[in-house]
């Protein structure tokens, strides 16, 4: 029985002593509950905003949390000022990083084209890409979520292997920041159709992403097809953060 994933998408917060602090009182929460017995059933990514991730990688090292980058540019190098280039993630100590979050294609208007160089290019570093895909809530009323996700998945991971390792995060616009969350079995239907899509050799875990709680994380993540989650405000709380990882046992 393949571990559960709990990743946290810090957004545009914390500095270098946010950080560490949130690091260390993890870390003390991790360490209580081996010392119980409780058995290891979560893989832990963080994602800070990138000017904190060496701090990130420095406050979480010699734990089990690994730390991932929000974004990268789709070329290695060159005149793009103010761009974040894979490689140097790499090298900061990155493993993970987010692709096509809602926020990126909608506040930075990035295309379906560009995310897929995007994901070439985690690739080509040594990144595990988290490949985010969602539907806003007026295509969800109007019928169109499974059409906008065949869309967002065929074109975005173009050209990419299905063996390559890469995790996908269905993220409905509609429930991000906002309160409101996918129902039980709305996460369901939706993580079982990028399960059809992907196909059945493609063992790339799904995400679920849009006001996860510890509250509500136990009944969503017993639905089936859904292998984890990407968490935005819960995860700036590190005790709400360890709590949703513990419902998931």
């Amino acid at each position: 029985m393949k571990s559960k994933i709990v990743a946290g998408n810090w957004k545009l917060n914390k500095g270098p002593q946010e950080t560490n602090a949130f690091a260390t009182q993890l870390c003390e929460l991790l360490k209580t509950e081996l010392q119980t017995g409780a058995p290891k059933a979560t893989q832990l990514v963080v994602f800070p905003q990138t000017l904190v991730l060496a701090s990130a990688v420095q406050s979480f090292s010699g734990s089990s949390v690994a730390v991932g980058g929000q974004n990268i540019y789709s070329e290695s190098t060159g005149a793009f000022t103010g761009e974040n280039s894979a490689a140097v993630l790499r090298e900061l100590g990155a493993t993970h990083v987010l692709i096509g979050h809602s926020e990126r294609r909608q506040i930075f208007g990035e295309t379906d084209m560009l995310l897929a160089k995007k994901m070439w290019m985690a690739l080509k570093a040594e990144l595990l890409p988290v490949f985010c895909v969602g539907e806003t809530l007026e295509q969800r009323q109007s019928g169109q979520t499974e059409s906008v996700l065949t869309a967002q998945l065929q074109n975005g991971l173009a050209g990419i292997d299905r063996n390559e390792t890469f995790w996908v995060a269905y993220e409905p616009v509609w429930a991000i920041g906002t309160g409101q969350v996918a129902s039980p079995q709305q996460a369901s239907e939706a993580h079982a159709f990028i399960r059809s899509f992907l196909g059945k050799t493609c063992e790339a875990p799904i995400l679920y992403g849009g006001s996860v709680k510890p509250e509500n994380a136990m009944a969503i993540a017993q639905q089936p097809h859904i292998d984890g989650f990407l968490v935005g405000g819960a995860s700036l709380d590190p005790r709400s953060f360890f709590e949703i990882a513990k419902n998931l046992k």
